[in-house]
């Protein structure tokens, strides 16, 4: 098919309109444009062809059409999980969405890391983590520091100028602040997997909050008191100065994306220039 842009016809004298920058897009199931999209939720109703109704209604209200229950699982008596498939008519200029900001510090190697440190402090770098409050998942406060690490990367307790304390789960509030003081730690990082009526974010603000009575004349993190980097996968609708942190890692981050921000933040701007690797 043939899509033409008005003002562009000859023998008017009238000058062309501008070109179309649009990029529209739509999504893609079976075939190129086709609309096709898949979606899971549960609903608080008994498995069966009623719940599959209510489920089939559900995306309708939510623009699916037409639509199909492609897989109902009862969960417990009393809720159903749905796997829907259907066609949205919604289109996306992607032209006009802009790009994400880039990372503002360069990605450093463990050499470079390591050096950096040694350069600036001439003592190890000291970071305490733990996952708060109720939170019981470590994988990941355990993928950024354990030696294991995670995607390949090594984790924090690699490095040989870090000094890593991990408090595992379920650690309160007061524990981390005090750990932290006893060991004079430059940053505390804290990992929030459980997000159930917005946990993650209300023991965030918490562990926040006392960081900044415990330390109540710092100028800023890393600057009277500890950097506070807190991570997980459901942050993203939240900024720093929302919870009170200096720092919000998302899903997918890795030991040297953390690393790396650690010199960023706690040393000199020019501690990673000219910088030669270890031996």
């Amino acid at each position: 098919m043939t899509v033409e842009t008005p003002g562009t016809g000859t023998g008017t004298g009238a000058p062309a309109d501008p070109a179309d920058a649009r990029q529209v897009i739509r999504p893609y199931g079976d075939t190129t444009g086709d609309g096709m999209v898949q979606m899971s939720f549960t609903l608080p109703v008994p498995a069966g062809r009623r719940a599959e109704a209510a489920a089939l209604q559900l995306a309708g209200k939510m623009g699916l059409d037409p639509a199909s229950v492609v897989h109902a699982k009862p969960m417990g008596p009393d809720f159903t999980f749905f796997i829907v498939y259907g066609k949205v008519r919604h289109l996306i200029d992607y032209a006009s969405i802009p790009a994400p900001e880039e990372r503002e510090y360069p990605l450093l190697t463990s050499q470079e890391v390591n050096l950096a440190i040694r350069r600036a402090l001439n003592r190890r770098l000291v970071v305490v983590g733990a996952c708060i409050g109720t939170d019981a998942h470590t994988v990941g406060i355990d993928a950024i520091l354990n030696v294991k690490g995670f995607a390949g990367e090594k984790g924090l307790e690699y490095y040989r100028e870090i000094h890593v304390v991990n408090m595992g789960a379920q650690v309160t509030v007061p524990e981390l602040v005090e750990r932290a003081k006893a060991e004079n730690a430059d940053a505390v990082l804290v990992s929030q997997v459980v997000t159930q009526r917005n946990a993650h974010l209300h023991n965030t603000k918490q562990m926040a909050a006392a960081f900044h009575a415990e330390y109540p004349t710092a100028v800023a993190g890393g600057v009277g008191r500890p950097l506070l980097v807190v991570g997980g996968p459901r942050f993203d609708t939240v900024t720093e100065d929302d919870l009170g942190v200096d720092r919000i890692f998302g899903k997918g981050t890795t030991p040297a994306e953390v690393a790396s921000y650690l010199v960023h933040a706690l040393l000199p701007g020019d501690a990673t220039t000219d910088q030669e690797d270890e031996s």
